[in-house]
């Protein structure tokens, strides 16, 4: 278990549904067409398939089941293996291949998301919208110009970074004059394995990441980071006039690692073994509690009669970190089901025809971007990748997404979903089985028929054809059996390929190191 800070007992306190029932019984407001809807965007890091309670049971999400129960559950949204890229695509609705974000942003390199795509709190807050964010940013932070209250949010309070001691919320960075950069591994999974190898093995460099606005702000240390973004969440909705448009972008840093959590989560899964299992399951049920306190303030303000609220993940679970995605292949880091198909959901009282349905039509991370501009009465943006899923939420009507791209690296391996089948060309990761619960005996690894497929290697260049409807453990690869849709699917990922950017990595600059601004991680140097 990775233990880079250390660990603070909280209070215990007492689990329980709070008085989340209220947001879910029939409200007496009625949906005023004439206003937008108040945006509540909430999204977890690295939240597994298999870790939450309308999937796994033995998870404690009262909360989260409730909403999700009575909003829409999306059961094929997609997002991309990794915390930059994911985040790239619900800020401007463009695949990171097109905005030069396919990696994850390392926090000495001067990277982050180029001006020229707006975010949707700009685009919100021209239409009107209080825009507020809370938690984590991951998209640059070398010059204030590309923080989140410079990227069109009103304010913020959180971290710029991909993680951190969710106590004392330092982040570990590597050191400049002694990281050589390795290219031996695919794309997808090099990032973070290698960096967390090269920091133990040759040194790092330790800041402090957290800011109100962009000021340093030291009044949370000590705090648990789900429950200081609660309360500045709910601070912001008690703050806000309810019959002013409020867009609320909260990306909690949990369940990602570091392992810790209040001793009295980590207390309701004591019969589990895995300890690394237990803190994580500990994680999520505080994220549960936390998303039901939010909504009970939402419920006091009056604002859930005219509220459209979305939870989902910026990629798969863990499966070294305590996560799990099965029954679905694979983790963050791959282009496997666990990698990037996610829990999410919608709810609202009052906006949803089809409420209490479980949907398993195509949704990717991109298409909430022109979702919440139609929500807010907005123009179409012109040249994204993402499209509007607004009437395919709020009336029943199809979704217009029939295929996606999962991912391409800079060498061009990826994946693409046309209708039920998914094409990989290529390596899909580092991890490519069926990872069993942390603490219960393995899996019985299934194979692919006809001896394609080792557990650990994939031959060079290797092309793998799944029908997902059929088979979403992709178990079996069928593409000897369909040459001609091999060949119809790599024709359409083909085009796709040549219209990808190349991702922006400069070298680190020692400019960066937190030793230079008073121990913080701090803007300025780009």
């Amino acid at each position: 278990m990775e233990t880079p800070c250390y660990l603070v007992q909280a209070t215990v306190v007492v689990l329980s549904l709070l008085s989340l029932h209220l947001a879910l019984a029939k409200t007496n407001q009625t949906k005023d067409d004439t206003r937008p809807p108040h945006i509540v965007f909430i999204v977890t890091d690295d939240l597994g398939w298999n870790d939450v309670g309308w999937h796994n049971p033995q998870i404690l999400t009262p909360n989260l089941n409730s909403l999700a129960e009575n909003g829409i559950k999306l059961e094929s949204s997609y997002v991309q293996p990794t915390c930059t890229p994911s985040r790239n695509s619900f800020m401007t609705g463009m695949f990171p291949f097109h905005t030069e974000l396919q990696r994850v942003m390392d926090p000495s390199k001067p990277t982050y998301l180029p001006l020229k795509y707006p975010t949707i709190a700009e685009k919100l807050k021209q239409r009107g919208y209080s825009t507020h964010m809370v938690g984590k940013w991951h998209l640059g932070y070398c010059n204030e110009k590309y923080t989140p209250v410079r990227r069109g949010f009103d304010s913020f309070l959180g971290f710029y970074m991909g993680s951190q001691c969710h106590y004392t919320h330092v982040k570990a960075g590597s050191l400049v004059e002694s990281v050589t950069t390795s290219t031996s591994v695919s794309s997808f999974g090099h990032d973070l394995i290698n960096s967390f190898l090269r920091v133990r093995t040759q040194g790092l460099t330790e800041g402090r990441d957290f800011r109100f606005n962009n000021t340093v702000w030291r009044k949370t240390e000590g705090e648990y980071s789900t429950h200081a973004f609660t309360d500045r969440a709910i601070e912001i909705i008690k703050r806000q006039d309810p019959d002013e448009p409020l867009f609320l972008y909260i990306p909690f840093s949990a369940p990602h690692s570091p392992l810790q959590v209040p001793s009295k989560y980590e207390q309701l899964y004591s019969h589990i073994k895995s300890r690394e299992r237990r803190i994580y399951s500990g994680m999520v049920t505080a994220l549960d509690e936390a998303v039901g306190k939010i909504v009970d303030a939402l419920q006091d303000k009056g604002m859930t009669g005219n509220m459209f609220l979305v939870f989902t993940s910026d990629n798969g679970g863990s499966s070294y970190m305590g996560g799990n995605n099965l029954p679905l292949r694979g983790g963050k880091n791959t282009l496997w089901e666990g990698g990037t198909r996610v829990p999410t959901f919608v709810y609202s009282p009052t906006l949803l025809t089809t409420a209490g349905s479980v949907s398993d039509q195509l949704f990717h991370a991109v298409d909430w971007f022109p979702t919440f501009l139609e929500a807010a009465g907005a123009p179409p943006a012109q040249g994204i990748d993402g499209l509007s899923q607004w009437e395919f939420l709020t009336t029943g009507k199809s979704s217009p997404r029939t295929e996606f791209v999962y991912g391409i690296g800079p060498e061009g391996k990826g994946a693409i979903r046309v209708g039920d089948y998914k094409l990989i060309v290529g390596r899909p990761g580092l991890y490519n089985d069926w990872y069993p619960i942390p603490g219960t005996d393995p899996v019985k690894r299934a194979r692919f028929k006809g001896g394609r497929h080792d557990s650990v290697k994939l031959e060079k260049g290797l092309n793998l054809l799944f029908n997902i409807k059929d088979d979403p453990s992709e178990t079996t690869d069928i593409a000897g059996q369909f040459p001609d849709l091999v060949s119809e699917l790599m024709d359409k990922y083909s085009a796709w390929n040549r219209t990808k950017v190349t991702p922006h990595e400069p070298e680190r600059i020692a400019l960066a190191d937190p030793a230079l601004h008073g121990g913080f991680w701090t803007p300025g140097w780009c």
